[in-house]
């Protein structure tokens, strides 16, 4: 028997470019750079530097044995390539601006390593762990974290692959249950926040019509007080798992303020970054 989250023992490398994301963001909109920031930053991307290379739990927490999520290693990649620009941008002597390099070849190693042992050229798609055939949702973080631009023909074929293989009934599983790595039997639904991705997806690859579609179907979903819970099943018409799931709802901001605003914040989220990859 379990107690608590079994999460709390995993290591889950995305978390680290998570929050160096979350961090850029929040200075882009207007925050003031928090002073704990940096010692946060001295700290974490040093033991980052050292791990990126192993094996984790990915996004989902799996069960079983730790694999090479590609997702996780564009998670990582993310956190070297959020800190390098940021402290290029502020650094005010020779060792910020040699720091800013470091971490820029450290992102480029990492890019490199994804773009090698991540992708399957018989599929053209990446694949949800290194030497797999399987797609995961997670790897629509390729485009829509600017680890690769929309036109990519790797991001397109990713795209085609997880419409192919995770698509029922028009919305998205979030990976093949009948094929999972993550230990835990039996069924699941649609997971929610990975259809949100794929509209963001569309609109980043100019699809803004299927973009909506999709989210008009989501914003369906919701009960009678604007609620979503962490899945769907399309067969029984019923919601599953966690009820309610933020990440369900930050879905639904996201992807309203990619379809709504002039420059989308996926886009924003991206531009920037390309110019560094």
């Amino acid at each position: 028997m379990r107690v608590g989250n079994g999460a709390a023992t995993q290591v889950q490398l995305d978390v680290y470019g998570e929050v160096a994301d979350a961090m850029i963001q929040a200075l882009r909109g207007g925050m003031p750079q928090h002073p704990r920031s940096v010692a946060i930053s001295k700290v974490v991307m040093p033991y980052l530097e050292k791990i990126w290379h192993l094996p984790d739990a990915g996004i989902w927490e799996i069960r079983s044995e730790p694999r090479h999520f590609t997702h996780s290693k564009v998670m990582a990649w993310v956190a070297f390539d959020r800190n390098a620009t940021q402290i290029a941008k502020a650094a005010e002597n020779d060792e910020d601006r040699a720091l800013a390099s470091h971490y820029r070849r450290v992102a480029d190693e990492i890019h490199a390593d994804v773009c090698c042992s991540g992708f399957d050229a018989d599929l053209g798609s990446f694949v949800q762990t290194y030497g797999s055939k399987e797609v995961d949702a997670s790897l629509l973080q390729i485009v829509l974290t600017g680890f690769l631009a929309p036109e990519d023909p790797r991001v397109t074929g990713t795209v085609a692959q997880i419409e192919r293989t995770l698509m029922q009934d028009g919305l998205l599983l979030r990976y093949d249950n009948e094929r999972s790595v993550d230990g835990v039997a039996g069924h699941e639904g649609t997971f929610l926040v990975c259809s949100f991705w794929l509209a963001d997806a569309y609109v980043l690859l100019g699809r803004a019509d299927d973009a909506a579609r999709l989210f008009e179907r989501l914003c369906d979903l919701c009960n009678d007080v604007g609620l979503l819970a962490e899945q769907y099943d399309p067969k029984d018409g019923r919601m599953l798992g966690n009820f309610p799931q933020a990440f369900s709802h930050i879905g639904i901001i996201n992807t309203a303020l990619n379809l709504h605003r002039a420059v989308c914040p996926a886009l924003a989220r991206t531009s920037s970054e390309l110019e560094g990859a």
